[in-house]
């Protein structure tokens, strides 16, 4: 379906209809995918090791304090989306609250942070992949196929290019894929939680430590900068949320459903962070020897080193649980980058093409390609050109993150301005949940920049003396602001105002 045909027009804003498949997705269904895309077991086992090696046995505390901003936005995406139910969510918000230059940057936010996490979750399904195949095969070789370049490329290649076809097929066969994958992740961390307090309770755990008030207590925190970058690693593993409000075209009750599926997958999410928190920490505690938390070689993978001790023969199930999360995230991570390209070629922000949905499955089909090349053309040159490189870009997310996040939030707050103080509920939901949620997250975002200067921060990598995190960060930032520049004398309707209207 053309651009051209859009229905619905909304004379306040010009907002419309794209032509994808409205009503294909429910209350549970967008939770699925919500949870998906934040794929729990993938982002624990990479991000407890690290965040332990801040926080110490306050990991408990600080994915409780990343919880916070984190609700507190979800609330403010919440009435936005109740507003302008569009599936531009950032670009198309921030657009209308503040104009189309802070827009088109709130949408390169969304689009390059999750592009580059693509070529993530496609590098973490290949490695389990492999790790899976020689614990089935019982050879330990094929485990080292994921180093070896030129087979780890095409594999990624290949799981990309699976992840875009699903994807492609719209909203009904993603929803079908997820039911699955998410469902047998949950299981096998289920699985693992209880095992692991049951080891704890028989006296057979490795460092059985007991759950203490103190691990709850943010305080406790040894320093600012630990519990900052603590923080900014909890907004990570937090992040994924917001694929439920770029489905509000597409779902039931567009007004009303996105949002709450937003809430609802940020509060199970952090449930079941807290419960594997607790459990890991409890079995394993936070020394820096044998399968301690807090030794280095444990900690870019914490559930291939406790899945054994803890699940015994059962530990091939969460290799399989972090393939399908891996696996499932890479799919339904999809959707967010490729209705927010649909939404930009949709309002002239980007060429025509990007607006372009597929005839028969009602998608973003255009732009889901489109995602999926530059996906695989990110993770292909890092990858041949440094590996530090690739992780280094991976933990500038957390900059990219907070940078629209924290857009969002407060254009939450400048759209709503004249009714704020018209109820009580107004002010809660409208002004201050996504006033404060938003000044945290951007306050994050100033201060990980700071500290990412520091060569120490990342992989150590740097170029003049300047952390490689910092440079791959504000790189993708000034990146955007370039690319802004060319499709503003490509386009100059949009960025006049005359496309996607200002809320005045």
């Amino acid at each position: 379906m053309s651009t051209k045909t859009a229905v619905s027009q909304d004379t306040r804003g010009n907002l419309s209809e794209k032509g994808l498949k409205a009503g294909s997705v429910g209350l549970i269904g967008a939770v699925v995918i919500g949870v998906s895309c934040i794929a729990p077991a993938y982002t624990l086992t990479a991000a407890l090791g690290p965040t332990v090696s801040e926080v110490g046995v306050q990991l408990p505390a600080i994915f409780l304090v990343g919880f916070i901003p984190m609700l507190l936005v979800a609330l403010g995406y919440r009435e936005l989306n109740s507003a302008m139910p569009d599936a531009g969510t950032s670009f198309t918000w921030a657009t209308r609250a503040f104009g189309p230059w802070i827009g088109w940057m709130g949408g390169w936010g969304l689009i390059a942070a999750t592009i580059i996490v693509l070529s993530n979750l496609a590098a973490v399904a290949v490695d389990f992949f492999y790790l899976m195949l020689a614990q089935l095969f019982g050879n330990p070789e094929l485990a080292a196929l994921a180093a070896n370049l030129p087979v780890n490329i095409a594999t990624t290649l290949v799981f990309i290019a699976a992840a875009c076809w699903v994807s492609y097929r719209g909203m009904e066969t993603t929803k079908g894929v997820q039911y699955v994958l998410v469902g047998f992740q949950l299981l096998v961390l289920g699985w693992f939680a209880v095992a692991a307090f049951l080891h704890v309770a028989n006296g057979s755990a490795f460092d059985a430590t007991a759950i203490s008030p103190d691990w709850f207590n943010p305080l406790a925190v040894d320093s600012f900068s630990s519990f900052a970058a603590g923080v900014s690693l909890s907004i990570f593993i937090y992040w994924g949320w917001d694929v439920t409000l770029t489905m509000n075209e597409e779902t039931r009750n567009p007004k009303k459903t996105p949002g709450r599926a937003a809430t609802v997958t940020v509060v199970v999410i952090m449930a079941i962070y807290l419960t594997a928190a607790l459990a890991t920490l409890s079995f394993a505690g936070v020394g820096e020897a044998g399968l301690g938390t807090g030794n280095p070689e444990n900690q870019s993978s914490i559930f291939a080193v406790l899945a054994g001790p803890v699940m015994g023969p059962f530990a091939i199930l969460m290799s399989l649980a972090i393939l399908s999360s891996s696996a499932a995230s890479l799919q339904s991570t999809f959707v967010s980058p490729a209705r927010t390209l649909l939404a930009m070629g949709h309002n002239r922000a980007l060429p025509a093409k990007m607006g372009r949905v597929n005839p028969t499955f009602k998608s973003p089909g255009y732009a889901t390609v489109a995602a999926a090349a530059a996906a695989a053309g990110f993770y292909v040159i890092t990858r041949t050109t440094s590996e530090n490189a690739l992780w280094d870009t991976i933990t500038a997310l957390g900059m990219m993150i907070c940078f629209y996040y924290g857009i969002t939030a407060l254009a939450c707050v400048w759209f709503f301005r004249a009714v704020a103080f018209s109820s009580a509920r107004a002010f809660f939901l409208k002004f201050l949940a996504p006033l404060l949620g938003g000044v945290i997250l951007l306050v994050m975002f100033v201060k990980t920049a700071f500290d990412s200067m520091d060569p120490k921060y990342g992989s150590g990598s740097s170029v003049g003396g300047v952390g490689m995190v910092f440079i791959l960060g504000m790189g993708v930032i000034l990146l955007g602001v370039v690319v802004m520049l060319v499709m503003a004398r490509l386009r100059p309707e949009f960025f006049r105002g005359q496309v996607l209207a200002r809320e005045r």
